[in-house]
């Protein structure tokens, strides 16, 4: 294999080599990027996490989101409990409807 063949060959691999290594820095950074915009740790030189830094603005922000998300979520528990009820009486046959109206009547009579 003479010299005309390595620059031959250097010629024909090196721009996959190039478009290879330029993906894969690409890739890195966008991988970084998120990690870095999801909260979740970076890693070191050495394997270790690296966490990104929490102000104290941060911290009273997740604060309020949790205090947000838990009211949410009861709101939530109310509403099923009303969509429930709903669709019992929507479902319900038209004579038990019926049936119980009356008998709340009846026991309004009673009472006055």
């Amino acid at each position: 294999m003479g010299a005309g063949d390595v620059f031959e060959l250097i010629r024909l691999v090196g721009p996959l080599v190039a478009i290879v290594t330029a993906v894969g820095c690409g890739a890195w950074l966008i991988d970084t990027r998120m990690r870095i915009k999801n909260g979740y740790p970076l890693n070191g030189s050495w394997g270790q996490k690296l966490y990104p830094k929490t102000s104290s603005e941060e911290i009273e922000r997740i604060k309020l989101l949790s205090q947000e998300n838990a009211e949410l979520r009861a709101q939530i528990g109310s509403l099923k409990d009303r969509v429930g009820n709903v669709e019992r009486i929507v479902t319900d046959s038209g004579y038990r409807l019926t049936h119980e109206i009356e008998a709340l009547r009846i026991e309004r009579k009673d009472v006055q």
